[in-house]
């Protein structure tokens, strides 16, 4: 009974965890977003630059962040900084896995574009076990940054 009962509690967790979209195509976010609403979790707003995502920052618990946006290659320093001072976790995706082949300090790891929605679903869901030390299956399409500290 107490494995029902925890069980129950992290899904009821899983279900609060709020999404911070960072992606400078418009249409890709918005697609992105439609996604995440669909697993019923909120997007708590959908940033193209440092200083919005950075605004939106405290409102979120997972972050989908480009390497490339709107103000250059500031991805990899946008997620560090969402994971190491805002407890974010990120995952990256972009079109330019190899920018970031080293991986990212504190960030979980990285998906090649274009993604489709089941794979950002199956991402998100492991992202939050991750998150929350539930259990889920590593994405196949997910490079997970192994020996970085997320």
């Amino acid at each position: 009974m107490l494995t029902n009962v925890s069980r129950r509690r992290l899904a009821s967790e899983a279900m609060n965890q709020r999404v911070l979209i960072i992606e400078d195509e418009f249409l890709i976010a918005l697609d992105v977003a439609d996604t995440i609403e669909n697993m019923g979790l909120k997007v708590v707003g959908l940033a193209n630059a440092r200083k919005h995502a950075l605004s939106l920052a405290a409102h979120a618990d997972i972050a989908l962040v480009d390497v490339n946006l709107a103000d250059g290659r500031t991805g990899p320093d946008i997620g560090r900084e969402l994971a190491e001072q805002y407890g974010l976790t990120v995952v990256f995706m972009t079109a330019n896995p190899e920018d970031i082949a080293d991986g990212v300090d504190g960030t979980l790891g990285v998906l090649t574009k274009p993604v489709m929605p089941e794979v950002v679903e199956q991402t998100v869901d492991y992202a939050i076990a991750n998150r929350l030390g539930g259990m889920a299956i590593v994405p196949r399409e997910l490079k997970v940054f192994r020996g970085k500290d997320h």
